[in-house]
């Protein structure tokens, strides 16, 4: 490689890992458990992207847990009532089913502050994902995606959520090993419930195994949650271990 080019590839990587740096204050959304809370830096990020996947079985358990995460950032302090958009493709809500209104209503999140739009396409899903993370009237955005939206497609969509403060949520169907500029990366599955005092179904429960973190270490926890306190509850805690990418991360940074 010619010195010029050498330089070149120096400035793209410095370009690179500038436009991803954190920033020293971001509002975060806190869980409520301190321990991933803990992990995560104070929080998750707010104006952030993040990518939530599931295999086929557990897809309703992600929804949920995507779900939950919006209604606690409509519930933000300090912030004016803002709504949700939720974008799925016509082929996903064929494959996956659509939201259900009522429930909605009864997990915690008003369905007068949610927004739905369904696209034909997957690259119809982006466009719309990334102009909704411009929009401050959005708490936050949800996009469903059967195929893993690739780097360049992430990079634009979480520096869209950086310069204009929005969470973006990516619901994959399915894992995802692929490069990708979100911030925090999440294997969600149902988890079996506490019965209440009754014997009856207890509350919703997740399955949580965050990938990615480049806040901090990474980990696996079992969480409830209370749709009528809109709270987050610890099942059991796991112990976290170091993000698998983070020495990649600052070798790019320091290059």
């Amino acid at each position: 490689m010619l010195p010029a080019d050498m330089e070149q590839l120096s400035r793209l990587r410095r370009a690179i890992a500038k436009s991803e740096a954190l920033p020293e204050e971001t509002r975060s959304l806190a869980l409520g458990v301190p321990a991933i809370d803990a992990a995560l830096g104070g929080g998750l990020p707010g104006a952030a992207l993040h990518e939530l996947s599931a295999t086929p079985l557990h897809l309703g358990a992600a929804a949920g847990f995507a779900l939950a995460l919006a209604s606690l950032a409509q519930e933000a302090p300090k912030e004016p009532a803002k709504e949700t958009l939720w974008i799925a493709t016509d082929f996903g809500n064929l494959e996956t089913g659509a939201l259900y209104g009522p429930g909605l209503d009864q997990f915690g999140l008003a369905t007068d502050r949610l927004l739905i739009v369904r696209v034909a396409r997957p690259v119809d899903a982006l466009f719309a994902m990334e102009e909704a993370l411009k929009c401050r009237a959005l708490s936050a955005v949800i996009a469903e995606f059967g195929e893993a939206p690739d780097l360049t497609a992430t990079r634009r969509l979480s520096l869209a959520a950086k310069d204009h403060g929005s969470l973006g949520l990516i619901l994959r169907h399915g894992s995802n090993d692929a490069p990708s500029a979100a911030r925090t990366r999440w294997q969600i599955a149902s988890a079996p419930s506490v019965p209440d005092e009754f014997g009856g179904l207890g509350p919703t429960a997740f399955s949580l195994e965050l990938t990615r973190n480049r806040r901090g270490p990474c980990g696996t926890w079992t969480l409830t949650w209370d749709h009528h306190e809109r709270v987050f509850a610890a099942l059991s805690l796991g112990v976290a271990e170091a993000d698998r990418d983070r020495q990649d991360r600052e070798t790019l940074r320091t290059g």
